[in-house]
């Protein structure tokens, strides 16, 4: 009798598992082709982050496939949405050959569809049109732009994708002025910003610019990342952001592409939205072994420095966060807790943050280089009001 019950329930559990398995939803993230320089465009590092993230959310299956495109097309058998995170133009993985036709016959089964960063750029014609019923609108080269600047996303919509969303700012090659769809129906901007005239004068990333067209737009706000709803109840968006791997450090840049994924798969957003964690050891791992990757010191860590100037000596500290040639921290001192912006070159490190002096906006540019004993040294430069000296160890 014992082991016809234990039989039975062992029977049950297994219909129970296999029916929930059969429940969850499915998210393809497809992440594109080696890339750019170290920790620019690391599609497949970033993707795997995403997926750590989504895996923790209950009832929902992901995959990564790299390199554009799964190698089996069965991947997309049984698919809710996915997600294209990579390079684009006329190399954009879902515009080649007969996957605009196989794309179009996903969104009609309701499938949902999103981009990231490059992978919003398309040639205008027959692929831009296709971007008109996937997600609403996309990049088109010489009409939309391409800054290396750092919108500050203050206010957000009232939808599921901005749940538990905060205010932030982050150095990014963040792209706007989209060509959207003709009739403008089912798009909402999510991430908006005003650029200042100097982004709008440029330079762009490419072709450097400044376009009249953008610099006539002076004062016009501008969107990062949009949601669209298809006529047929479908999801789809876009976001512009992701150039540099080491933001997905940043909590809220990461909510809001994670809460878009579960939208667009016609899941509920919880209310705070897709809660994550991810280590600084996370973001180094999974980067594409690029060239000059492997000579790039790891800078990630807490630092105290010493800075020296003619009013006297202060000893700041900073969390710094490091992927490939970029820097992403948070600073403790005289002004305060503020983002630190950086970058690296070689031995060669440049640390910046934005502060307010006697009530006066000031950029403080940290310049320095990395030893052989690991400690840094360098120069400091508090906007047009001095310099100092400062060294930091790890």
């Amino acid at each position: 009798m014992k082991t016809f019950l234990g039989s039975l329930l062992a029977s049950v559990l297994a219909c129970a598992l296999t029916a929930s398995a059969a429940d969850a939803k499915k998210i393809l993230l497809l992440a594109g082709k080696q890339s750019h320089g170290p920790g620019d465009h690391e599609f497949r590092a970033g993707s795997l982050l995403l997926k750590k993230c989504l895996d923790a959310v209950p009832g929902l299956h992901t995959e990564v496939h790299a390199n554009g495109w799964p190698e089996d097309m069965a991947a997309f058998d049984g698919v809710d949405a996915v997600l294209i995170y990579a390079d684009g133009g006329g190399g954009h993985p879902a515009v080649q050959g007969e996957r605009i036709q196989f794309i179009n016959s996903l969104i009609k089964k309701g499938v949902g569809i999103g981009c990231a960063h490059y992978g919003v750029e398309v040639l205008k014609g027959e692929a831009g049109n296709a971007m008109f019923d996937w997600i609403g609108g996309h990049y088109e080269h010489e009409y939309s732009v391409n800054p290396m600047w750092s919108p500050n996303f203050t206010t957000f919509p009232e939808h599921p994708v901005t749940r538990g969303v905060k205010p932030f700012a982050l150095i990014d090659e963040w792209y706007f002025n989209m060509r959207w769809r003709p009739d403008g129906r089912g798009i909402t901007p999510i991430l908006v910003a005003t650029p200042s005239d100097d982004v709008r004068d440029g330079p762009y990333v490419y072709p450097k610019g400044p376009y009249p067209h953008i610099v006539a737009q002076s004062g016009r706000s501008e969107t990062m990342m949009w949601v669209y709803e298809r006529p047929d109840g479908g999801r789809g968006f876009g976001f512009t952001g992701g150039h540099k791997h080491v933001n997905w450090a940043n909590d809220n840049f990461r909510k809001v592409v994670l809460n878009g994924i579960l939208w667009m798969a016609g899941m509920e957003v919880p209310k705070d939205g897709v809660v994550s964690t991810i280590s600084d050891e996370a973001i180094v791992q999974n980067q594409d072994p690029k060239k000059g990757a492997a000579e790039i010191p790891n800078l990630t860590g807490n630092w105290t420095f010493e800075v020296k100037t003619e009013q006297g000596t202060g000893n700041p500290t900073f969390h710094l966060t490091h992927a490939g040639q970029n820097i992403l921290g948070r600073y403790k001192g005289l002004f305060g807790e503020q983002d630190v912006f950086g970058s690296v070159k070689g031995n060669q490190v440049t640390l910046n943050l934005d502060v307010t002096a006697d009530g006066d906006p000031m950029t403080v540019t940290y310049t320095g280089e990395l030893g052989a004993n690991g400690k840094l040294t360098g120069k400091v430069r508090f906007g047009d009001l001095g310099e100092g000296t400062w060294s930091a160890t790890r």
